[in-house]
């Protein structure tokens, strides 16, 4: 272990081995990555553990500097555990530099398919004894570590002292399709209120799609700009300050040339910044994955459910006159043509599509008969986790109590910081 300080915390690097299948622990191992975070002046102090699921899929545990955010919070009672999850950050990364290393596609979705909150929940119970001695911990769950935590509660309750949700209370048995569903109309909200917000971005946005759709730029990043991969910069929508940073994006699209006005420079290079999936590849691959449970397909759930609303067709839009319609939190076959990160691992995300062996991820028996303290942070208008299926979700895990606000967007524990962890904290002990 190497330990190492940073304003007010001293940080200490973690690696662990656990099996790959962990229905199989004499098989192939994988190691996973943690650092630790306690306050300065405690290093030596017996604590409780905190272990923090980041969203995703895909994206490593957040690099926190000093005492941000929510931490400075958390560390005032807490040693705080920042788990990379299998596959990303520094626990065993797998993209398309990686994953050649199983072999082919086939073998590729076969490793992958051992890579979500399942799996994830079971490294934490292995890794959990060797920190802190059997003790249960409390975790916090962001998005798509709110969904880990849900798997938890239902498949090692033992394991937890107390579990905070933010933004993250998944529904327990819709489908892939039910879930984009529900997803299209809350998107058409967000860009409909950002248009009232910035009506200059309508005639800015038709411009650049007619122009995409005439041209088909390939960026420096080696990205292809559709209109459709244009459309996708809505996933900026479902955070706090995302309605201003797409604005400010649109504001520079085009600059006059000898050649006639084009793709601004600046335009590309933060398109290509917002639109790649370089550094969190599995957030594409495994995204409908999450939701699959028993012997349905997702089969592109997210492509196949857009054709139910006209008014996201981009070629449609054009040849009208309304509003373009951007899109957000959906993975589409597409994404693996436009990527230059992605098209590597096009087949490989075909046959996890199609794959129809998915285990169950919610024991609803053992949710209905849940006895951990748990609170979750639910938000009024939350584009990427659906508030009603959260709600129900809320309903049907005993005790759990809920913080419905709309202060704050999806990601309300890192605008909201301390006010936020300090309000689950409270649920959760039935302090408030």
């Amino acid at each position: 272990m190497t330990s190492y300080r940073q304003p007010g915390v001293v940080l200490t690097d973690h690696r662990f081995e656990v099996p790959l299948d962990h229905g199989d622990p004499s098989g192939e191992r994988i190691e996973l990555y943690a650092r630790e975070a306690v306050a300065s002046g405690k290093a030596d102090a017996d604590l409780p553990w905190l272990v923090y699921l980041e969203g995703g899929p895909g994206f490593g545990a957040r690099r926190f500097t000093g005492r941000q955010a929510w931490l400075g919070r958390a560390l005032q009672e807490f040693r705080v555990l920042f788990l990379d999850q299998r596959g990303t950050g520094l626990s065993t990364p797998a993209n398309r530099q990686t994953l050649p290393l199983r072999g082919g596609p086939r073998q590729q979705a076969d490793y992958l398919a051992h890579f979500r909150a399942d799996s994830i929940v079971r490294d934490c119970e292995s890794i959990r004894p060797r920190l802190t001695g059997g003790a249960p911990w409390t975790v916090l769950g962001q998005s798509f570590g709110g969904f880990c935590a849900t798997h938890y509660l239902a498949a090692a309750p033992e394991g937890l002292q107390t579990v905070l949700i933010t933004g993250g209370l998944p529904s327990l048995d819709a489908t892939a399709d039910e879930v984009y569903r529900a997803a299209y109309p809350r998107i058409a909200r967000k860009v409909e209120a950002h248009y009232h917000r910035y009506p200059q971005d309508i005639g800015r946005a038709r411009r650049i799609a007619g122009h995409l759709a005439e041209h088909r730029p390939v960026l420096p990043s080696g990205h292809v700009l559709t209109p459709e991969a244009f459309q996708s910069l809505g996933i900026l929508l479902g955070g706090g300050d995302g309605s201003h940073q797409l604005h400010y994006l649109l504001e520079n699209a085009f600059v006059s040339t000898p050649d006639g006005p084009t793709l601004s420079d600046a335009f590309q290079e933060n398109v290509a910044s917002s639109l790649s999936y370089a550094g969190h590849p599995l957030y594409a691959v495994l995204h409908e994955a999450i939701y699959a449970q028993g012997e349905r397909p997702t089969a592109w759930a997210a492509e196949r459910v857009r054709g139910e609303f006209a008014r996201f067709d981009a070629a449609t839009t054009l040849a009208g006159e309304g509003p373009l319609y951007f899109t957000g939190e959906s993975i589409h076959p597409w994404h693996f043509d436009t990527d230059p990160a992605l098209r590597p691992l096009r087949e490989t995300a075909e046959l996890l599509a199609g794959r129809t062996d998915w285990p169950p991820l919610y024991d609803t028996a053992r949710l209905a008969a849940n006895e951990v303290p748990v609170a979750a942070a639910v938000y009024h208008d939350d584009m990427y986790v659906d508030t009603e299926h959260s709600l129900r979700t809320a309903r049907a895990i005993r005790g759990l109590r809920t913080w419905v606000t709309d202060e704050f967007e999806h990601d309300g524990v890192r605008a909201g910081g301390p006010r936020v962890l300090d309000r689950l904290l409270a649920l959760a002990r039935d302090e408030d």
